[in-house]
Parts: C-alpha cells; structure tokens; sequence
C-alpha cells in the first residue's frame, strides 16, 4: 500500500529551484547589460556635445579677428574756405572715425596718426590718441584735421578742374597696433589698417561717398 501511495503522487521535479534561479540570473543579466547600453550612449551623447561646444568655442570666442579702422560719413567742418579759381582750400574737419571690433574681448591700441592726402600729396594729418575698443562693439573716435592746400599744388590743373567741378577727392591712411585680449589670458597682436577713398562736396560741404578695404 505505501509504494502505492507513493506512486500516486510522485515526488516534485529535483531541478525546479535550479531552473527558476538560472532563469533569474539571466534577467539579471540582461538588464544589467541594457543599463550598461544606456550609460554608454549616454557618455557617447555627452562627449560628442562636450566636443561640438569645444570646437564652437575654438572657432568662435577664441578665435582672433583684426579690428577695421574706417572713416565715417558723419565727419562735419568747422570751417570751410574753397576758392576753384586761385585754386586753394582750407578747411577744419571734424574727423569722425570707427574702430570696429568683432573679438570677444577688448582691442587696447597706441597712439597712431591718421594722414590725408590729395592724389598722393599730404593735405593733412592728426594724432589718435591710445585707448581701446570694447568687445563686439564699433568705438567712435572724434579727431580734428586740419585740410590746407600746400603751395606745390598751387598750379596743379588736376585740383583746379576738381575745385572747379564742385568735388575734392580725397584719400586717408592710418594704422592702429595694438592687441586683443580674450577671457583676461589670451593676448594676441593685432594691426587694423585704413586705407579710405572719400569726397568732398564744395557746395553741401558734406563728406560723401566713403570706401574703405
């Protein structure tokens, strides 16, 4: 009776606790490996945009731009002598000019002078006194010029028929050492040059058609 009993209800398989752990163990593992897939393209993702804000910054605030030294059309006079028949002129311009700066950091220069001419001969000149053009910004710079004609020109047919036509050509030449100075480390020199073609209008007495390289 008692092996009867025992066959009618047979003993439990031995490997079921095995089986559960071994089925356990492997959804251990994989989601461990899928948490291990996770970090991994997260530090992917983070070094990739860590490397795109470096180059961004490299090509960007760290880089080094030459500062353009111009001319400005709102340059006025004081006073205004233009005589087409002798020929002769003498004319005090308030000389508006621009420092323009495009770094990010200021543009600190020396003191420069800035020459005008007309068709190669000098009609004029002032001194730039040194200071600094901030980040990203244009300086104005006021500078007073005296403009007289030098007695070599006093029998140029050139400068009679410009008088005489009502315009006065005229060219300004300048250059502004100095150096850009980026985050108060990163010092680099720098030479924004003026080469500016301009006009004089004899009957607005205005400065007129500016061009700067």
């Amino acid at each position: 009776m008692a092996e009867q009993y025992k066959a009618g209800y047979p003993l439990a398989p031995a490997n079921g606790y095995a089986r559960s752990d071994q089925e356990a163990a492997r959804a251990n593992s994989d989601e461990r490996r899928q948490k291990q897939k996770k970090w991994a393209l997260y530090i992917i993702a983070f070094v990739i945009f860590q490397t795109g804000i470096i180059v961004l910054f490299t090509f960007t605030v760290m880089k080094f731009r030459t500062p353009k030294f111009r001319v400005r059309p709102a340059s006025s006079f004081d006073t205004f002598d233009v005589q087409p028949t002798t020929p002769s002129f003498n004319m005090r311009m308030n000389a508006q000019l621009g420092v323009r700066n495009t770094n990010f950091g200021p543009f600190k220069y020396g003191n420069t002078t800035i020459t005008f001419y007309y068709k190669g001969t000098e009609v004029g000149s002032a001194t730039i006194r040194k200071s600094k053009a901030n980040f990203r910004s244009t300086k104005k710079v006021n500078v007073p010029v005296d403009l007289v004609m030098p007695t070599t020109l006093a029998s140029n047919a050139d400068l009679i028929s410009d008088l005489s036509s009502g315009i006065l050509p005229l060219t300004s030449q300048s250059k502004l050492n100095g150096k850009v100075e980026i985050m108060f480390i990163f010092k680099k020199k720098r030479t924004a040059n003026m080469n500016c073609t301009m006009e004089v209008n004899i009957s607005t007495k205005l400065l007129q058609n500016v061009k700067c390289k």
